[in-house]
């Protein structure tokens, strides 16, 4: 019975695992908070901001359109690496 939960606990995590953004030292990343404002300026509402494993910047908000968005950034370029829109 183990042998058949490890592979099954092993593809859960790799199914709800986030693109891998940048092998770049943070020390190269755009400032966090001047990154956020700029979004801000976009018209994007962030409720919640966060760095992943992959070495992304991920928001959850809203867009200039009220839009549910999640969307993952290369933190060095700014430009987004994943988007999900929810209506």
């Amino acid at each position: 019975m183990r042998s058949v939960l490890i592979p099954l606990a092993l593809f859960s995590a790799a199914a709800v695992a986030g693109p891998e953004c940048t092998t770049v030292d943070q020390a190269q990343w755009q400032d966090q908070a001047k990154f956020q404002e700029a979004l801000k300026a976009e018209g994007y509402e962030i409720k919640k901001f966060k760095v992943t494993s992959g070495n992304c910047y991920e928001i959850y908000g809203w867009n200039k359109d009220k839009q549910k968005v999640e969307i993952y950034f290369d933190p060095v370029s700014g430009t987004p690496v994943k988007t999900k829109i929810e209506d």
